[in-house]
């Protein structure tokens, strides 16, 4: 496999891209502190894909693990709570996981006012006393469009943004089109909307299902029913299906896991927590 590349996008914004990790960042400050971080970001880029490849086996089982990797460390911590009550392997969080040690990576060696990493739409932010940043919630992930804005300042616990849903990088027990989560980091996002959006369910002629090691051999979901396609459902099955990732939400938001999530599926959408000064671009069904 070729080695990691590195390269400047307009807006100041730094690319890196090594195997299946493809990381957008930016940083805000001062000239030479946005050097810095972008400096030690591509140092400890070079050693990401290859720790994660040595604890892979590990990684792909569910169930305590020891881990000598501080990614992978931080994706076994991520995904411990959701654990107690539901199949979970510390793949569930691998985006987010990568995204929250790159920032620490920066913001450890320069005073920043304000920086993200987006790992593929999972998202580690930083934000300075008196920073804040706007996201963009979608309702798709096959075909993502801003539906909403979300504000998030400095004095939210929020710090990291999580999307999954059917159709997208790795495969879903559910049908969402889309699963955004608002937490504390990006790992826990990531577990968490991967968990809810596996909750978004129901059996339907219109659902395709495959064991997910049919379509890869060393999917960590082994023989799991993923979903392949879902067709137009209607209206009442897509209520149903968002019921049950609703009430997942809310266990996990209610337990202090998430601070919120949007669920979407087909025109349809829940909303669980505060989206902080949300502001609706379309019409979203309550």
């Amino acid at each position: 496999m070729p080695g990691p590349i590195s390269a400047r996008l307009p807006g100041n914004r730094l690319h890196l891209q090594h195997g299946p990790i493809d990381l957008i960042i930016q940083a805000f400050g001062e000239v030479q502190a946005v050097e810095m971080a972008y400096h030690a970001a591509v140092d400890v880029f070079v050693d990401v894909l290859p720790g994660l490849v040595q604890e892979l086996p590990r990684l792909r089982q569910s169930g305590e693990g020891q881990f000598k990797g501080v990614i992978a460390q931080r994706m076994a911590r991520a995904c411990r709570p959701f654990a107690r009550s539901q199949f979970i392997t510390p793949m569930a969080a691998v985006a987010g996981s990568v995204a929250d040690h790159m920032l620490h990576a920066m913001v450890t060696v320069a005073p920043l006012k304000r920086a993200y990493v987006n790992n593929g739409g999972d998202i580690a932010l930083y934000l300075a006393p008196g920073q804040s940043m706007d996201i963009g919630i979608i309702d798709i992930v096959q075909a993502p469009k801003a539906v909403a804005m979300a504000r998030i300042d400095s004095t939210s616990a929020v710090r990291g943004i999580a999307t999954s849903g059917q159709g997208g990088r790795s495969f879903s027990l559910g049908i969402a089109d889309s699963v955004t989560v608002l937490a504390h980091s990006a790992a826990t996002a990531d577990a968490a909307a991967t968990m809810i959006a596996n909750a978004v369910t129901w059996d339907h002629p219109a659902i395709c299902r495959q064991p997910a090691n049919s379509l890869d051999p060393d999917s960590d979901l082994g023989d799991r029913l993923v979903t392949t396609a879902v067709g137009t459902l209607p209206p009442t099955v897509c209520a149903g299906a968002l019921a049950h990732g609703t009430t997942v939400a809310q266990r996990y938001y209610q337990a202090g896991l998430i601070e919120s999530a949007y669920l979407s599926l087909q025109g349809q959408s829940r909303i669980v927590g505060p989206l902080p000064q949300s502001e609706f671009l379309e019409e979203v069904s309550a």
